[in-house]
């Protein structure tokens, strides 16, 4: 994307002129969660294609929408539905919402996918809070020219996903009785679901977990200075084999829209809480 800071900006400034509250908290509502926005008082939703620059989500699943409101008794921008490297955009596209949401004044950044689960631990409806990432997309969103009015050329990536958050949710878990494990996510390109052999590979790199989104939108929040907390649902299995399912698309739309209600009762008292 040529003149990236320029359309940042012109992209922020057409939304703050359609807004008059104060926004911290913006979420991304990824495969199958898209009912979380029946939680959020809306003010304002804006479909994609209105905004200038925004891509455009051509995912089933994915509704393809900004919107501002109150979840959590706090004010947040939602992405309703997300962009994908194997959709054909580039990983600057895929991370741009990310970067005008820190320029409409984002601090946190709230995420929520699909994934294949690859931990005996886990089975089909579990979350996983998202500890670490192995970042394994063909592509890397800082690539090219550094703006050091959007970051560091290097930035460090300890403590991607927020202590304190997890902590957090692991305790709203708990209490609400909501088997929630913590895990290292694996982001892959896609469009193909893993093989065998591929599932087997990543679980003995140390992934708990699979899928085609997240860490870009992870190293883009970063480096720009925001807080992160990422939960998946476990919408289907990939290793050990055993419990492996012969997994599709709207399988896991449909197993990730069973488990939504529990992953919306973490992330609403979580934001109540931060």
């Amino acid at each position: 994307m040529e003149n990236l800071l320029e359309k940042i900006k012109e992209t922020s400034d057409f939304l703050k002129k359609k807004i008059s509250k104060e926004y911290k908290h913006g979420i991304i509502l990824g495969s199958g969660l898209g009912n979380l926005t029946k939680e959020i008082k809306i003010d304002l939703e804006l479909p994609y294609g209105e905004i200038p620059n925004f891509p455009v989500s051509t995912v089933p699943g994915h509704k393809g929408s900004l919107i501002f409101g109150e979840l959590g008794r706090k004010n947040v921008v939602a992405l309703n539905g997300r962009f994908h490297y194997y959709e054909g955009y580039s990983m600057t596209e895929v991370t741009f919402p990310i970067r005008v949401m820190k320029f409409l004044g984002m601090e946190t950044l709230l995420i929520s996918n699909a994934s294949g689960g690859m931990n005996a631990d886990f089975e089909v409806g579990d979350l996983m809070i998202i500890t670490d990432h192995i970042y394994l997309q063909p592509e890397h969103p800082l690539r090219g020219k550094n703006y050091n009015e959007l970051g560091p050329r290097f930035p460090n990536m300890n403590n991607a996903y927020n202590p304190h958050m997890i902590r957090k949710a692991e305790a709203i878990a708990l209490e609400n009785n909501i088997t929630c494990h913590t895990g290292v996510y694996a982001g892959l390109q896609g469009p193909t679901f893993e093989t065998p052999a591929e599932y087997k590979m990543l679980h003995i790199l140390g992934a708990d977990a699979v899928g085609m989104s997240t860490t870009p939108e992870v190293v883009v929040a970063r480096h720009m200075g925001m807080e992160v907390f990422a939960i998946s649902v476990i919408s289907d299995m990939g290793y050990p084999f055993e419990k492996a399912d012969k997994v599709t698309h709207e399988f896991v739309l449909k197993k990730a829209a069973e488990a939504e209600p529990k992953m919306r009762k973490i992330i609403v008292e979580l934001l109540q809480q931060i």
